[in-house]
């Protein structure tokens, strides 16, 4: 059974048809809710004599025609709209055609600004520039509004945001975007009263008493309602967004609006401005005056036979509660507030072959359920992370089954710039396959919990704007093992400040395993931060700085480290109940921490083991803070300082040599052509 979805399409229609008929009396539907209760009408189990579906688990199809389906509400599905494991519900793309939910709105009415007192606000080299269009003669009055959004923080919806010619534009800011260091000023001080330790031996303001900044440039502005600021006030990988609360033009002295959490201020560290109509000064910026209802902004481009969109949604364009085997192919989904896709419960459901870009929240959600699956997208420009999966027992250690697979994802977390990865992985069972991932400010692949399989990636150019992060990134657990990091290839990261890693093994997690992977022109390639039970096998380093990093940190005896394995370590241990199966049968090596724990002088990182593994170039085995590499890891048969024989390294070619004489010491050659994207 095929139905049929069109633009030009009308509900009352029967939907059988792809095109209108020729008496124009008959044809495909026009929205997706017409198409959903359809079937829910052909599938109930009761006899439906009149229905032409012979069999009511048969697969249904519905083609949505090319054009633009303007969502004014979530597209949502429950287990009324349920299909089948052979008779699946698939919402897709016509044949050739690629047909978008829009979670937003067409802006059409641009032009000249003639307010005198706006133009007066401008800079004088941007009037001729600026642009306005009237949103609420559009029919768009939710202007929405910008909220706490970053480290720490729930997941909101964002604001209204415009995208212009398929990119999203840059909401008025000083410093500009790219300038300076980064598009960032800096801190610089704070008032002596507020000054505090944060733990680790150096001074930061309280965040109550506000932070010191340099220069007049806020003297300029004429209002400084709805100001906001986003910085790294602390630590450079944690940010969020704050509104002001005070400015002291003659002080130079800022306070934020409560709640807050972001730890303090460090001097220093880096901030900017956004949201301030007097900054509207360079090509793509934009401004929202929530009191007339009017946008403003700088098209980078000719308005003329350019497409410019505003987002409305805050709710996600698609969402699934309860639903089983549906599918969503071929789509493109666009221009929400929120999220592209929520999956919650269900079994056997697939987002593929769409693409999710400009959304102000994640592309994909999955919480719970089993078996459900992204491929074949393509994730770009989303406000938040890529794909934020969950799902499995990890008390029982049930697999969920979820699986993220040969998807391209890239220019994330817009917003939210740390903590919101490409993948988001939770749970147990959750399998992150042959994905391209590139071009993010924090990690690629973030992940907690058991057995999980990072297989295949190709992860560049991430943790770009961001320090003490990692490409693939986990932490603070003993009872999180059983995951596989195999067979990808990591190169070219970046860095700010004292750096990233590769794969970052950080705050004594253990029981991994990182078995034939490339690292190319990393810092800190492999990072076991006190961790247990780690095995680094097999694998290539070329140029990193070092290739692995061994550090004791569970035997600090400072309270932030002592608390972390005395208290955060040993209830995430008790939690799982380690001495009772699954967990004392599985993993009968936790019992060891039986002995540290009736101690109190820390737990030492045991059971490493860095063997089978070459390194060229850059720097080997590095280790300090309670330990020496030598003391806790087993080093064996690593090709270190001699030529590998790869055959042809400056292209990236790091197949080796039938005469590499790391054959001889039992390695293993890589499957390079199961990395990166597949059909």
């Amino acid at each position: 059974m095929d139905l049929y979805i069109s633009p030009s399409g009308n509900d009352a229609w029967s939907g059988i048809l792809p095109d209108p008929s020729p008496g124009g009396d008959d044809g495909p539907f026009a929205t997706l809710e017409r198409a959903r209760d359809a079937i829910r009408a052909l599938r109930r189990p009761i006899s439906n004599p009149q229905s032409p579906i012979p069999n009511p688990q048969s697969p249904i199809s519905v083609f949505l025609r090319s054009g633009d389906y303007e969502l004014r509400d979530s597209f949502a599905l429950d287990e009324r709209d349920s299909g089948a494991p052979d008779a699946p519900i698939v919402y897709r793309a016509y044949p050739g055609e690629r047909p978008r939910l829009l979670g937003g709105r067409k802006v059409t009415n641009f032009q000249p600004v003639s307010d005198p007192a706006v133009l007066e606000r401008l800079d004088a080299p941007a009037r001729p520039h600026v642009v306005e269009a009237d949103l609420a003669a559009l029919g768009i009055t939710d202007l929405g509004c910008l909220r706490p959004r970053g480290m720490g923080r729930p997941i909101l919806p964002a604001h209204l945001e415009l995208f212009f010619d398929g990119h999203p534009m840059t909401v008025a800011r000083w410093l500009n975007e790219g300038a300076g260091s980064g598009g960032f000023t800096h801190i610089a001080g704070w008032p002596e009263a507020g000054r505090r330790d944060d733990e680790h031996g150096h001074d930061i303001g309280r965040t109550e008493l506000g932070f010191f900044y340099d220069g007049d440039r806020p003297r300029r502005w004429k209002r400084f309602d709805d100001v906001w600021l986003h910085g790294y006030w602390a630590w450079d990988w944690a940010n969020t967004y704050e509104e002001l609360e005070s400015i002291d033009l003659d002080r130079r002295l800022i306070t934020l609006k409560p709640p807050s959490s972001y730890w303090g201020f460090r001097t220093g560290n880096r901030f900017y401005f956004l949201n301030v109509l007097e900054e509207l000064d360079t090509p793509g910026e934009y401004f929202v005056d929530r009191g007339s209802g009017k946008l403003y902004f700088w098209p980078p481009s000719q308005v003329e036979g350019a497409e410019a969109l505003v987002s409305v949604l805050e709710t996600p364009l698609v969402q699934l509660a309860g639903a089983s085997h549906i599918a969503l192919q071929g789509l493109i989904l666009e221009a929400g507030r929120g999220m592209g896709v929520q999956i919650e419960g269900g079994q056997g459901n697939r987002v593929e072959g769409c693409t999710l870009r400009n959304l102000g929240n994640h592309a994909v959600l999955i919480e719970g359920g089993a078996d459900h699956g992204v491929s074949g997208c393509g994730i770009y420009n989303t406000g938040d992370g890529g794909v934020f999966v969950s799902g499995g027992d990890r008390k029982t250690l049930a697999p969920c089954n979820h699986f993220v697979h040969s998807c391209h994802i890239h220019h994330l977390s817009r917003w939210s710039r740390c903590y919101t990865p490409a993948i988001h992985a939770s749970g147990v069972g959750i399998r992150m396959t042959r994905n391209l991932i590139h071009d993010l400010p924090h990690s690629g692949i973030i992940f907690w919990g058991n057995d999980m399989l990072i297989e295949g990636n190709e992860i560049h150019h991430v943790t770009l704007e961001s320090a003490d992060a990692g490409s693939i990134y986990t932490g603070r657990d003993y009872t999180a093992r059983g995951n596989v990091i195999r067979y990808n290839f990591i190169h070219d990261t970046g860095g700010y400040d004292w750096g990233t890693m590769a794969v970052y093994l950080d705050d004594c997690v253990s029981g991994q395993t990182v078995y034939g992977n490339v690292f190319a022109r990393v810092q800190r390639a492999v990072f076991i931060g006190g961790g247990r039970d780690i095995v680094v096998e097999n694998n290539i380093f070329v140029d990193c700085k070092p290739a692995v990093w061994v550090d004791a940190r569970g035997l600090d005896p400072r309270p932030v480290w002592h608390n972390m394995i005395y208290r955060t370590m040993k209830g995430r241990l008790e939690a799982m109940k380690h001495h009772e199966p699954p967990y004392s049968t599985r993993y009968p090596e936790l019992q060891q921490l039986d002995a540290y724990y009736a101690r109190d002088d820390g737990v030492p990182p045991e059971g490493n083991r860095v063997a089978r593994n070459i390194c060229a170039g850059g720097t080997w085995i590095e280790s300090s803070w309670h330990t020496d590499a030598a003391s806790y890891v087993t080093v064996a048969d690593n090709l270190v300082s001699a030529d590998p024989g790869f055959e042809d390294a400056g292209r990236d070619d790091y197949r080796l040599k039938p005469d590499s004489p790391a054959f001889a010491l039992g390695f293993e050659p890589i499957p390079f052509e199961q990395i990166g994207l597949t059909r």
